[in-house]
């Protein structure tokens, strides 16, 4: 077990009163995790902390911030066995995939790093004589990140590296799920010797969760705000900004499609899908390939050599052993995903591989010929469940994927690539991949949805915009005159 403070001002520090929360092994049912149930008092005490320290780190040099961030990932490569450990016994992931957090995540923080001499303005031609106009782009404040339990260290780190290198200061507000995984990004930043009060991590009980998200976003030295979640939370976050007249950046819900088109190389579609898109961390991942619309000429074909790649992904406790997927993150994971199938073949569709269980360890499951009355077609399964949707023609297969309230990821297949790029730029989404799978990310990208999957972008120069303020400064070099 693993017991963690606040880190405020860059000391641990007690919540209030000393109170404190478990979280427990959803695989073995025991304790993980002792945390520190911050109060609304906790969160301002953080967040002040963050408005104390945003002076002096928005006037340090882009290189010392530079250096800093590298630190950083240095000190994450460095922990990695600890934060796969964490992640592991919090939420019933693979070794493997809190390693590739850590790998990934320390990634994030080298192009964070790369990004700080890029916060670049511009001259503006102005109509009076004798004056210099200059949009600048200036640090914004304090960043509030909140982050989520399926990716914890990519997405809490995500949640705050572009906002440092932008001259702010930032408050990690750590997932209920994973406090212990979320916390330690915390001491990778102490360990870093970034300043204190310039990170912060507050860790709550999931019952103190809108208390402690509406303390902080209404903190009036809180000035940006971003979030990773569901789209049902995303939604009281986006109310809860907008009450304050505050921007948010939502990245939020998926519903992924991986469109298999009629000269798709079977092949690399079909391990796309299973040994990537749908299955990879059982489908708990945002990006992860919820929907296969593939045109039905192929689709007999196409679904035989799927299931079979996913007959060979391997399945088990992370704790007993090296298996390709772990557990899902809690019983209530397992019946959602259940009710999904049981509700599709009582419908019709067949079930291929897979089925339902009543373990944590849920197998993984394609399920053929779902048509749009039955609720997998529309609803996020969020686990290791694929609906198989057959298309008459391309532009069916375009109409089926853009009938969703979602758009986050998606994936185009096909040989001829340029009928495919027509077909992925048909597709309403934020992101789409042509020939590789929906699950996909870079730093330097423009990442995040459109409809129900949120707004704003995260990565490279699309992040600079949501974590600045942009300002007009003139300078004026004559004498003006004026109109009285």
């Amino acid at each position: 077990m693993t017991d963690v403070k606040l880190l405020i001002a860059g000391q641990d520090a007690d919540a209030t009163g000393g109170a404190v929360f478990e979280r427990r092994n959803p695989l073995s049912g025991e304790v993980a995790t002792r945390a520190a149930a911050a109060s609304p008092k906790d969160a301002v005490r953080a967040a002040d902390a963050a408005a104390a320290a945003f002076p002096a780190w928005a006037a340090l040099g882009p290189n010392a911030r530079r250096k800093l961030l590298q630190n950083a990932a240095a000190r994450l490569r460095a922990r990695s066995a600890d934060f796969a450990q964490r992640c592991s016994a919090e939420t019933g992931s693979t070794l493997g995939w809190g390693h590739f957090n850590v790998h990934f995540a320390a990634m994030l923080l080298e192009e964070a790093a790369a990004i700080t001499t890029q916060v670049t303005g511009e001259v503006i031609p102005s109509d009076h004589a004798g004056t210099l106009a200059m949009a600048v782009r200036q640090p914004a404040g304090v960043v509030l990140g909140m982050a989520p339990w399926n990716a914890p260290v990519i997405l809490g780190v995500r949640s705050i590296a572009m906002p440092l290198a932008c001259g702010n200061t930032v408050i990690l507000k750590a997932s209920e799920i994973c406090p212990a995984t979320h916390r330690l990004i915390g001491d990778i930043f102490t360990e870093a010797e970034f300043p204190p009060g310039v990170v912060n991590v507050v860790t709550h009980s999931a019952e103190a969760a809108p208390a402690i998200a509406e303390a902080l976003i209404g903190h009036k030295r809180v000035r940006r705000v971003n979030f990773t979640g569901s789209t049902r939370v995303g939604r009281l976050v986006a109310e809860m900004a907008a009450r304050n007249l505050k921007p948010v950046l939502l990245e939020l819900g998926g519903k992924a499609p991986l469109v298999v088109l009629d000269d798709a190389d079977l092949d690399e579609a079909a391990a796309a899908a299973a040994n990537f898109g749908a299955f990879m961390h059982q489908g708990q991942i945002c990006m992860a390939t919820e929907r296969v619309i593939v045109d039905d000429t192929v689709g007999d074909d196409f679904v035989g050599r799927f299931a079979q790649k996913a007959k060979g992904l391997t399945l088990g406790d992370p704790s007993k052993g090296q298996f390709a997927l772990g557990g899902l993150v809690d019983a209530s994971s397992v019946a959602r995903v259940n009710a999904l199938i049981a509700d599709a073949e009582d419908k019709g569709a067949t079930v291929v591989i897979g089925g339902k269980t009543n373990e944590m360890l849920f197998p993984p499951t394609i399920v053929d010929h779902v048509t749009r009355d039955m609720r997998i077609y529309s609803e996020e399964s969020f686990g290791p469940v694929v609906a198989v949707i057959r298309a008459k023609s391309p532009d069916d297969a375009v109409a089926l994927a853009n009938d969703s309230d979602y758009g986050l990821s998606a994936a185009v297949f096909g040989r001829d690539v340029g009928r495919a790029l027509g077909v992925a730029r048909r597709i309403d989404s934020g992101i789409c991949h042509i020939n590789s799978a929906t699950v996909q990310d870079e730093g330097q990208m423009p990442f995040g949805g459109v409809k129900n999957s949120g707004y704003g972008r995260f990565g490279g120069h699309a992040a600079i915009h949501e974590f600045t303020e942009l300002r007009w400064i003139t300078v004026a070099t004559e004498h003006r005159h004026y109109p009285i």
